[in-house]
């Protein structure tokens, strides 16, 4: 039987080839599952008083118990305008206006996040008078506000539902959750009163109290974002703070300090609570409802870390009460006398003690994965614990923040005795975690310590002082080891004041205990469209960047027996004014983001050990590279954003380190390259994919 035989040309083979290749390499996205933005406000009461376009004055009359809140529901009619306009007011207890905000003023709100096709930036703020329970009690205005042009159609008619519940002061459009502040104090109604609306801009405007409690509307298909790499949750003041990092059952869990304002929150008293994301493959996260919320004006959160003791999936925090009131009316002068009287913790409860709960407490999950629930026990007079099970089991805490020193305890509710007092230093937040003969201590922003494992506990040497840290432009990392013995390092990087974007690196380790860093390939963002820019690169040369979200490729070739320097400066449109240089020098093994110039290399930057300041994320060097010295490859990762008002940069060094900076205002249009003594090659770029 004769067969017929068909020869497909070898182009065609080869195209098949690439397309299956490029298949099966693609980057597959990563893709965060959210919580549902979206709130429904029904009221079990009738308002108790309402105002029209038609009636746009009324009286009010609201009952003397103000800690019962109050809701304020209105249709508003947004559009264009010029300055500024009250549209409702309650004399000297609540303005709602428009204004038009200074496009490049980003402090507290980072209003500029969305800006109207001309630039201009309308908000919408409401401004509550509250009377602090502190010192002379002073009257302190607390202002929420969104920019209108975060809204899918700016101008209109929106329902708008501002809720005071005596916790929080929070700002609902169209039924989603956009703004909120934590309250601190009452408003000081007069009984009866007035009320009035700007008949222009106010179709009808009800007031109810006592305030409406908000239900969350689920639904079927969450609402997703991509990248979880130099993540922050929606919105246009929000930013991830500290991380604590925990592997449990197959999950990898994130608990982060939500932040807005830069720290401002609750009139400057931080207002931060522990917001929590996990994921069991890292392509998928899911949100979880907060971890530890706030639920009283008097708390505010500080640092802790997750542990499981007694077979309970466990978060330890700090309760920052001395933030708000002075510290004779907490708790923490009766933890202290009964410590220095015991020699070890006692257990107190609000039913044992008298005072505003501080210091160190925790929460247990109902579920092993999220659903925690406060114990109201405060174990420890430290205000930033960080409580961990040591490999042979033992329960320890190393004290930060109102404390210092290595602590024990046989219980987590109290019994805590030190078997180290000075050691470590306290601070903001320090870590312990062990990888295989080693033992390491990370000290919040700057300090490291490590010791081989079967040596005493006053052994631990000074990584920094040896200039061998990992220190990277992260903010107080955290270390989790997951499946495979691998280790990740999670942390936050600096954009404002006391928050930023989430990053998460993997480390690597050597023989003699060092740990270098390096991208986690699971979370790397996807790309597209790459592209070549150059297969060799011996000189100066320019190229444009095409798109300001991209991932930059290169081979590192040093010329025999010379060691070399390169520099990649990333521009903007014009001129070099916010641009940024990743600088490498193979003679002295530094590398360091500098300023950008047109003309020269940047300057020499300090390292950790030098006195620099990698976790500010901004201008800072890492010594003693490793593996720099033969052929490497180098990776860089920018991400530009409005919300960021600027870029993140992200470089992998040889796949042994990582560095990663935020460069204020800086959008990247084109990459200027600068070698000496060292070759480039295959220079390639890929737009990101989101």
């Amino acid at each position: 039987m004769n067969r017929k035989i068909t020869i497909i040309p070898i182009f065609f083979l080869a195209l098949i080839s690439v397309i299956l290749f490029s298949c099966d390499t693609k980057q597959k996205p990563v893709k965060v599952e959210l919580l549902s933005r979206s709130w429904l406000f029904e009221a079990k009461n009738p308002a108790i008083a309402t105002l029209t376009a038609q009636d746009a004055n009324g009286e009010l009359t609201v009952p003397a118990d103000t800690t019962k809140g109050f809701t304020i529901k209105f249709t508003a009619v947004l559009k264009e305008f010029e300055g500024e306009k009250t549209i409702i007011e309650i004399p000297e207890i609540l303005t709602v206006r428009l204004r038009q905000h200074d496009a490049n003023d980003r402090a507290r709100q980072n209003y500029p996040a969305y800006k109207m096709k001309n630039g201009s930036v309308p908000v919408l703020e409401a401004s509550i008078a509250l009377r602090l329970p502190t010192d002379k009690n002073p009257v302190e205005n607390m202002v929420i506000g969104i920019p209108l042009a975060m809204l899918e159609k700016p101008y209109g008619e929106h329902e708008v539902t501002l809720n005071f519940s005596g916790v929080e002061w929070t700002m609902y459009i169209d039924g989603e959750l956009l703004d909120n502040d934590f309250a601190l104090g009452y408003p000081q109604w007069q009984g009866k009163g007035e009320w009035k609306s700007h008949a222009a801009y106010i179709k009808k405007a009800d007031f109810y109290y006592p305030d409406i409690k908000p239900e969350r509307i689920k639904k079927d298909m969450p609402e997703t974002m991509t990248n979880i790499q130099y993540w922050t949750p929606p919105g246009h003041n929000t930013w991830v703070g500290d991380v604590a990092t925990f592997y449990h059952k197959g999950r990898y869990h994130v608990f982060y300090l939500f932040d807005r304002r830069e720290h401002g929150s609750k009139f400057g008293r931080g207002g931060h609570y522990f917001e929590h994301l996990s994921t069991a493959d890292f392509k998928t996260w899911s949100e979880h409802e907060a971890a530890m919320p706030i639920e009283e004006q008097w708390e505010t959160l500080g640092t802790g870390t997750p542990f499981v003791f007694d077979e309970k999936f466990c978060i330890s925090y700090g309760l920052h009460t001395t933030r708000i009131y002075p510290r004779e009316v907490t708790t923490l002068p009766a933890q202290w006398n009964y410590l220095n009287e015991h020699g070890k913790t006692g257990t107190f409860t609000r039913d044992n003690t008298t005072g505003f709960p501080a210091g160190s407490t925790y929460s247990v999950s109902e579920d092993g994965i999220s659903n925690f629930k406060k114990t109201g026990i405060m174990f420890h007079p430290c205000e930033n614990p960080s409580v961990y099970t040591t490999p042979d089991g033992k329960l320890r805490m190393l004290a930060n923040y109102g404390s210092k020193g290595t602590w024990e305890s046989e219980s987590i509710d109290g019994g805590w005795h030190t078997i180290d007092a000075d050691f470590p230093y306290g601070g903001d937040c320090t870590f312990y975690f062990r990888w295989g003969r080693f033992d390491y201590i990370l000290g919040g922003f700057n300090r490291m310590w490590s010791k081989p494992s079967v040596s005493p506990d006053n052994s631990y040497a000074d990584i920094v002082r040896q200039g061998i840290d990992f220190y990277n432009g992260f903010s107080v990392p955290a270390v989790t080891e997951i499946e495979g013995e691998r280790f990740l390092l999670a942390g936050w990087v600096s954009m404002k004041g006391w928050g930023g974007t989430l990053a998460v690196h993997e480390l690597v380790q050597y023989p003699d205990g060092r740990i270098g860093t390096k991208w986690m390939e699971e979370i790397v963002p996807a790309t597209e469209k790459e592209k070549r820019l150059a297969t060799s690169l011996s000189e100066k040369a320019t190229f444009s960047a095409d798109n300001d979200n991209f991932l930059l490729t290169f081979d590192v070739h040093p010329i025999t027996n010379k060691k070399g320097k390169l520099g990649v400066v990333l521009l903007p449109d014009t001129g070099d004014k916010d641009a940024c240089e990743m600088q490498i020098r193979l003679d002295d093994m530094y590398a360091q983001y500098g300023g950008g110039s047109l003309n020269d290399y940047a300057g020499k930057e300090k390292s950790l050990r030098e006195g620099g300041n990698p976790q500010g994320a901004r201008n800072y060097a890492i010594e003693n590279l490793i593996d720099t010295n033969k052929p490497f490859t180098m990776r860089m990762i920018i991400k530009g954003t409005d919300k960021f008002g600027g870029s993140v940069v992200d470089t992998e060094i040889a796949g042994r380190h990582t560095m990663i900076s935020y460069r204020p205002g800086l959008r990247v249009k084109n990459l200027l390259f600068r070698t000496e003594d060292v070759e480039l090659r295959n220079i390639s770029i890929a737009q990101l994919s989101e």
